[in-house]
C-alpha cells in the first residue's frame, strides 16, 4: 500500500536557479533560462541545430553537492550531437542534495516543455533520448523504467537510455558507503558502538592514519596488515578482482569522497526520512576460501550490526518513490559504461544491473561496456561519442552492439579485460597490447 503524505527534511530546503550564461555553437540556437520544477525554479539550456533530425537529447547531471545554488551545464559530448544533428536540453534540477526523484521529473518536464521553451519554433520531437553520468545515470536508468513509467508526473517514453558511471542500484550505494566506512573503523580499533557514529568525521583523520601511510598525496598507499585487509575487503564489496582496481581504491580522490559519507544515519541527507542501511547478515571476508578464517570470523562478530528501518523507501501516492528505483524492467535498448577503478560508485553496480535486467527477462536488451580507468565518471569523448553512436544505430536498426561480460569472475579479472572499449590508455593503467 503506498505511503501517505510525508515531509521530510529535503522538502523543507530551498534552492536558487539562476540564467544560465552560455553561448551557442555554430550551427545552432541555443535557448536558457528558467522553469518550474518539482521543487520550485529550475535552470535550464536547449541547444537545437539547424541541420536538426527531430530528435532531443536529454542529459542529466551528477550528484551537484548540498548548496542552495543550482547548476546546469551541457553534456561533454554537446558538439558532438549538434554535429550529428541532435538538439540537446539539459535541467539543473530544482534541487541538490541526492534527489534523483527532482532530477528525473525536472527533466521530463524539460522534454515536454521543449516547443514552448523554444518559442514554438519548433514541432515536438519525434524521439526522445535520455543519457545521464553518476546520480544522472541513476537518473537516466530510472527513466526507462516501467515503474517510473506509471508513476511520474511528467511522462516521458524514452526510445533508449545511456546510464554513464551510474547508480544501477539505489540500494546497494548506500550500502557500499555505509559497509566500507564502518569496515574501515572497526579494522582501524575505532569502530561504532551505535548508529549512526557521531563523531565518525572527527575520528576520520586517526581512522586513516592506521590503514594508510600517507593521505596527503594523490595517491594513498594502505598500510599495514589492517590496511590490506581494508584494501581486499573493498575489492570483495565493490565487484570482484578486476584490472585497475588497486589504482582507484589509491585515489585520493575518491577515497576521500567516500570517507566524507562516513557517520551518515542511512536517510542519503533527508532525502528519506528512515534508515536505508542495515548490515545484518552481511559477512565481510578479505579472503577467498571456502570458509572465513579465524580473523573474519572474530571480525564479523565484533563489527557493529546495523538493522535497517521497515519500507525506508516506499511506494508513494505523490508520484515516484523519494529514490527512484532502477529494477532491470525496461522494454527499449540500455547501453551503460562503467570505469573499472571506480571508488565511489564502484564496477558491482553493473553487476547488480545485470542480474536484475536478466531476472526480468531484459538481458537482450541491456549492453554493458567496462573502460580501463580508475576515477569515477573519467571517460574519453571517443569512449562516449562510440557508445552514443552504437545505441543510437542500435534504437534505429534493431542491430545490438557488443557490450563487456560483467559477471563471468576469470573474464572480468583477465589483465586485459577492459580493452575492448577502451580508447585512451589512463596514466598509471596497464596499456592494451591487442586492439579491440
Amino acid at each position: 500500500m503506498a505511503a501517505p503524505a510525508e515531509v521530510r527534511p529535503q522538502d523543507t530546503r530551498t534552492f536558487k536557479a539562476a540564467v544560465p550564461n552560455q553561448t551557442a555553437l555554430s550551427g545552432a540556437q541555443l535557448y536558457q533560462g528558467t522553469y518550474s520544477g518539482l521543487q520550485g525554479p529550475a535552470s535550464y539550456l536547449i541547444e537545437v541545430p539547424d541541420n536538426w533530425n527531430g530528435t532531443l537529447v536529454m542529459y542529466a547531471h551528477g550528484y551537484a553537492g548540498t548548496g542552495e545554488t543550482l547548476s546546469v551545464s551541457p553534456p561533454s559530448i554537446r558538439a558532438y550531437l549538434i554535429a550529428q544533428g541532435y538538439a540537446w536540453a539539459a535541467s539543473s534540477y530544482s534541487a541538490n542534495y541526492y534527489d534523483v526523484r527532482a532530477g528525473l521529473e525536472d527533466t521530463n518536464a524539460l522534454a515536454l516543455s521543449f516547443g514552448k521553451l523554444t518559442g514554438g519554433k519548433y514541432s515536438a520531437p519525434g524521439k526522445y533520448l535520455i543519457m545521464g553520468v553518476s546520480m544522472g545515470g541513476h537518473v537516466a536508468g530510472a527513466a526507462v523504467e516501467k515503474e517510473s513509467l506509471a508513476n511520474e508526473r511528467n511522462k516521458v517514453n524514452y526510445a533508449a537510455a545511456l546510464p554513464l558511471c551510474g547508480v544501477m542500484d539505489q540500494d546497494f550505494e548506500f550500502q557500499w558507503l555505509g559497509d566500507y566506512t564502518l569496515a574501515a573503523a572497526q579494522l582501524a580499533g575505532l569502530g561504532p558502538q551505535r548508529y549512526p557514529q557521531s563523531d565518525y568525521q572527527t575520528l576520520l583523520p586517526d581512522i586513516k592514519a592506521a590503514l594508510f601511510s600517507d593521505t596527503s598525496a594523490a595517491l594513498w598507499q594502505e598500510n599495514g596488515a589492517q590496511g590490506t585487509k581494508l584494501r581486499e575487503l573493498a575489492r570483495r564489496l565493490t565487484g570482484g578482482d578486476r584490472p585497475v582496481f588497486e589504482l582507484g581504491f589509491r585515489t585520493a580522490g575518491t577515497q576521500n569522497a567516500v570517507f566524507s559519507t562516513g557517520g551518515s544515519d542511512g536517510t542519503i541527507n533527508g532525502v528519506l526520512t528512515r534508515n536505508l542501511y542495515g548490515n545484518v547478515g552481511r559477512t565481510y571476508r578479505w579472503t577467498d576460501g571456502a570458509a572465513p578464517t579465524a580473523a573474519e570470523t572474530s571480525f564479523n562478530a565484533s563489527v557493529l550490526r546495523v538493522t535497517a528501518d521497515t519500507d525506508p523507501n516506499p511506494a508513494r501516492t505523490d508520484g515516484l518513490r523519494w529514490l527512484p528505483r532502477v529494477n532491470g524492467d525496461f522494454s527499449v535498448p540500455v547501453l551503460t559504461m562503467h570505469t573499472l577503478g571506480d571508488f565511489y560508485v564502484p564496477f558491482a553496480h553493473q553487476q547488480r544491473y545485470r542480474r536484475a535486467a536478466e531476472a526480468r527477462g531484459n538481458g537482450g536488451r541491456l549492453v554493458q561496456r567496462a573502460i580501463r580507468a580508475a576515477g569515477h565518471c573519467e571517460f574519453t569523448g571517443a569512449e562516449i561519442v562510440q557508445a552514443f553512436g552504437d545505441l543510437v544505430t542500435w534504437e534505429k536498426t534493431g542491430q545490438k552492439p557488443e557490450g563487456d561480460d560483467v559477471l563471468t569472475a576469470a573474464t572480468v579479472a583477465d589483465p586485459a579485460y577492459g580493452c575492448r572499449f577502451t580508447r585512451a590508455t589512463r596514466t598509471g593503467v596497464a596499456a592494451c597490447t591487442t586492439t579491440p
